[in-house]
């Protein structure tokens, strides 16, 4: 009788081990000590299929949010603002800031878009306003409100006549006109308070393709003279790294394919007016 409960507690021992692991087991043979064929155990039971119905967004592909969108056209405000000095920045933008999203920043953002592989939207959303970001300066008071908040002046009045490149200081744009009208616009740069950008009437003197300055020893592509050692060209630097810099005198261009344009058009004797 012994004999018979102590089998009998090895036996539900091993039944007991069997279920609690839950996977396939060798249980010894009692009789001789060999093994029994592996005991296979059923698992449907204590682990259910998973419903459909409550299946995590984890455990199937999603597509990836769109981006979403800051401003787009008809949006007006301070942000708007930033946003437009910000393309005036990296010369996709030469009016303003207006604080109005209109067609021309529209067409700016597209332009900026494409430039960057990004879709050709016009609306500035989470991934535009980054990559503008990472590519230009926080604006300052006098960038976001270049005319203390009042509309863009007209040109000087000495710029209406003949052709001119008309430099303003206060926008900081070079307007090159003909009998009134203004045939391109660019952003432009000046010296610093130590070596300040000449006021005045002026007229183009020299022109030379790959000028090198003898005094700087750097290039001044497209350059214009002027005005002594002071002349219109392109700067890589104005280009590189925006407003944070400044000239020794000269007046910057930072968009080369426009000045490549203006340096074609323009003949020594053309009237330049600089004023502020």
């Amino acid at each position: 009788m012994r004999r018979s409960i102590t089998a009998l507690a090895g036996t539900a021992a091993t039944a007991a081990l069997t279920t609690v692991c839950g996977c396939t087991v060798q249980a010894p043979d009692q009789a001789g000590g060999h093994t029994r064929p592996p005991v296979h155990i059923d698992v449907s039971r204590t682990a259910p299929a998973p419903d459909p119905s409550t299946t995590t967004p984890d455990d199937k592909p999603s597509a990836a949010p769109a981006p979403a969108v800051l401003w787009s056209r008809g949006d007006t405000g301070r942000d708007v603002r930033e946003l437009q000095a910000r393309l005036r920045q990296l010369a996709w933008l030469f009016e303003g800031p207006t604080g109005t999203y209109g067609e021309q920043t529209e067409q700016a953002v597209k332009g900026f878009q494409a430039k960057r592989g990004l879709p050709q939207t016009g609306r500035t959303d989470t991934v535009t306003w980054r990559r503008l970001v990472g590519m230009s300066h926080e604006p300052g008071q006098w960038e976001l409100y270049p005319m203390g908040g009042q509309p863009a002046a007209a040109p000087d009045s000495r710029c209406l006549t003949g052709r001119v490149l008309c430099v303003d200081k206060t926008s900081r744009t070079l307007r090159w006109m003909i009998d009134g009208r203004t045939v391109s616009t660019m952003s432009v740069r000046f010296g610093s308070q130590y070596t300040p950008t000449r006021e005045g009437v002026f007229h183009v003197f020299l022109k030379s393709r790959d000028h090198v300055s003898t005094l700087f020893h750097t290039p001044m592509p497209y350059a214009m003279f002027f005005s002594g050692g002071q002349a219109v060209h392109y700067s890589a630097d104005f280009a590189a790294r925006g407003y944070a810099g400044a000239s020794h005198g000269c007046v910057n261009v930072r968009d080369e394919a426009a000045i490549s344009a203006l340096f074609a058009q323009v003949r020594n004797g053309d009237k330049v007016v600089v004023s502020w």
